[in-house]
């Protein structure tokens, strides 16, 4: 019962987030009336997901859907990358999301998201005024900024290690001359082994001929 309410949150703010881009619901036009279901591994729990007329759809199933367009299935943490299409391929060749039937349609709800356009001062300030929805706005693109900066030192900071990791490695090439030291001392080994079985037989020879 608590997730049907939960799923029926997440429809009707889906919905008013699309109603504020007038262009999202033409780019959802194309693929109206067509059935995606997602399969939330974790949760083990079908969604189907369909856009008509009304608006979007959400319906959740406990058992597994027969009918549909499209159909993906993958845990809660790689469901919210799909937000970027670029990554479904890369997601599918990790083995993190399956997809069955036409995956134009799972791209087309993904893009119905991503290329949100919608002016966030103008809607809250019929809420709260235009001066403070400016303010606001400016304050949560600073935010995002800083946090955009701070990624972008965490991942410099990340590839210098990397750099200096490999910096210590062992290069290919001392790898190779290694092997071929190595090679070389085996076979300087062989060679005196032979030497000194040759002397050893030698030696039994001439002690068995003094014998005689």
């Amino acid at each position: 019962m608590l997730a049907h309410f939960a799923l029926a949150a997440i429809e009707t703010l889906a919905n008013r987030v699309l109603s504020l881009d007038s262009q999202a619901s033409e780019r959802l036009k194309k693929v109206q009336s067509q059935s995606l279901v997602v399969h939330v591994r974790d949760w083990q729990q079908y969604i189907s997901v369909v856009y008509a007329s009304e608006g979007l759809m959400l319906q959740l199933h406990e058992q597994a859907v027969e009918h549909y367009d499209c159909f993906i299935s993958a845990d809660t943490d790689t469901l919210m990358q799909l937000k970027d299409p670029s990554l479904l391929t890369h997601l599918i060749r990790q083995h993190k999301l399956d997809i069955e039937g036409d995956i134009h349609l799972a791209q087309a709800f993904s893009q119905a998201f991503s290329e949100l356009d919608i002016d966030w001062p103008e809607h809250w300030s019929g809420y709260i005024g235009d001066a403070p929805a400016q303010l606001l706005w400016q304050s949560i693109s600073k935010t995002k900024q800083q946090f955009q900066d701070n990624k972008g030192k965490v991942d410099h900071i990340v590839l210098t290690l990397l750099q200096d990791e490999l910096k210590v490695a062992i290069h290919p090439l001392e790898i190779e001359q290694f092997t071929r030291k190595n090679r070389q001392l085996k076979n300087d080994l062989q060679q005196l082994e032979q030497r000194v079985d040759a002397l050893l037989a030698h030696s039994c020879q001439s002690t068995t001929h003094r014998g005689h």
